[in-house]
């Protein structure tokens, strides 16, 4: 039996063969403090990237010019993230997680060195892509190797620690953004991740070490191909609709139909593959299905709260930039002491359990955002993200451990990246479907097929947000029904 199997909760009970003692192990107990400062301090640099450059963009402007192909600096990133995680959840679960890991960081701080020389707004552009790719691999390999090295009760404290640095990271990046920009110069927005980078590959290359059993394996290159180019378009048509291009554009329409038959033919490509990339089995688990769609959830829901509560307490409630930060740092608060304390719950009660109190705080949470407005206070705004955010806590962990232990050491990597990929899914819908519930508002009163919601008189911006606000609260409403619908009792993985 391996450690996963001591105090597991009755819900989710570990495969009958749990291999992860002899196939990914650190020496010593404490070589782990180092293992698990190395994965914060690269997620840490990856969430940060994701967001640092918003208030640095007309610094990069006025120096590479491009100001029409800026906006995907922030795309490109996004993209490249999301479109790798399956792939590296596969290739880790064939050749382990520390090259996968290894390579990443490599990549990601190659791609942060080459974003600091960039001599043009195209050179930059490509140069975050390769930021991109090398972030895919960071988060997955870090929850999986979370995963290899903790315990099932050891995990929910280890997560507590990067779910601070993740939300923490959201909140720091832009703040950091702009004082390098206004400063120093924004190239050190990227210059600075190299010697932090540095450090976090040196950690995991003296401190993380793991056997795996080497055999021959046969790559699924049709269904990678495939996999990138369907996921790709799909989230490039959920990000660019309502911006780029009308949602009911030849454009959009080619985009999305080009995305369903490549997925289409990915589909059946994978029934046929010897060692799939994603492989079907995962979406006839109902433990991966509905910790899937609980992350990707909590991806969505967080966009809203991220994009759009600023914008409330700066445009509606009269605040400054910085307080509007803090109304949204209370989920940040939230999420963390949550994230921490999880495991309480899920080793006593279950995961079922865990994530239907963190389904019902995020429901209320929802409910209390629906009684802000104009005449509240910014307090009153950051009472419903600190709720949320302990909703948050007690679900997007959780959800990623329980669907790590419903399988063995050959599946965790793969297990982890759907999770990880659900998430990004869910954040690239929500952007679609705020946006699109925001502008729609906002047309209906002044007529216009284009708005800057941040310039908008407070009487349109606050019922175009309350809007948003509504279509939250439904969304959480989904994610009380994924807790409903998880199983109580799991029977061990083949």
């Amino acid at each position: 039996m391996g450690a996963d199997d001591a105090g597991l909760p009755e819900d989710v009970s570990a495969p009958e063969t749990s291999p992860e003692i002899t196939r990914a192990s650190v020496g010593l107990r404490s070589e782990r403090g180092p293992v698990l400062l190395a994965i914060m301090l690269s997620v840490g640099l990856v969430a940060i990237d994701a967001t640092i450059l918003a208030t640095a963009v007309p610094a990069v402007v006025a120096d590479l010019g491009g100001f029409e192909q800026f906006p995907w600096l922030f795309s490109v990133y996004l993209l490249a993230q999301a479109v790798t995680v399956p792939l590296y959840g596969k290739v880790a679960d064939m050749l382990g997680r520390k090259p996968v890991m290894v390579l990443g960081i490599g990549l990601f701080v190659l791609g942060s060195l080459l974003c600091g020389l960039a001599w043009s707004m195209t050179s930059l552009i490509v140069f975050r892509a390769v930021q991109g790719i090398g972030a895919g691999a960071v988060q997955p390999m870090g929850m999986t190797i979370m995963g290899d090295i903790y315990s099932l009760a050891e995990r929910a404290k280890a997560q507590g620690y990067i779910a601070s640095v993740w939300a923490a990271a959201s909140l720091v990046g832009p703040t950091l953004g702009g004082l390098f920009a206004d400063y120093a110069s924004w190239r050190w927005i990227f210059f600075v991740n190299l010697p932090l980078g540095l450090l976090a590959w040196w950690l995991i290359q003296r401190n993380f070490t793991e056997t795996v059993e080497r055999r021959s394996h046969r790559v699924d290159y049709a269904g990678a191909t495939l996999l990138t180019a369907g996921g790709v378009l799909l989230l490039l048509g959920l990000l660019e609709g309502g911006q780029g291009w009308a949602w009911d554009s030849p454009t959009s329409v080619a985009v999305f139909a080009t995305a369903a038959v490549l997925l289409t033919a990915f589909v059946l490509v994978e029934r046929r593959a010897a060692e799939p990339v994603l492989p079907l089995w995962l979406f006839r688990d109902r433990v991966i299905v509905v910790t899937s769609l609980a992350t990707g959830v909590v991806g969505m829901l967080m966009m809203g709260l991220s994009s759009y509560v600023p914008i409330f307490a700066q445009g509606v409630l009269g605040t400054g930039a910085v307080i509007a930060g803090l109304a949204l740092a209370a989920m940040t608060l939230g999420w963390p002491l949550a994230a921490s304390n999880s495991g309480r719950i899920y080793l006593r009660y279950g995961f079922r359990t865990c994530l239907l109190l963190g389904a019902i705080a995020t429901v209320a949470g929802a409910a209390l955002l629906l009684t802000v407005d104009r005449h509240s206070s910014v307090w009153w705004l950051a009472v419903p993200n600190f709720v949320m955010g302990i909703g948050f806590g007690l679900v997007a962990s959780p959800a990623v451990i329980a669907a790590q232990t419903s399988v063995s050491w050959e599946d965790r990597g793969v297990t982890t990246g759907a999770n990880m990929f659900a998430r990004s899914i869910g954040s690239a819908v929500g952007v679609a479907v705020f946006g699109a519930v925001a502008n729609a508002a906002v047309r209906s009163r002044l007529g216009e097929t284009e708005a800057d919601l941040e310039h908008l008189p407070a009487g349109v911006l606050d019922p175009a947000i309350h809007g948003v606000f509504v279509v939250a609260a439904a969304v959480s409403v989904v994610l009380l029904l994924a807790a409903v619908a998880m199983p109580r009792h799991r029977a061990p993985s083949a």
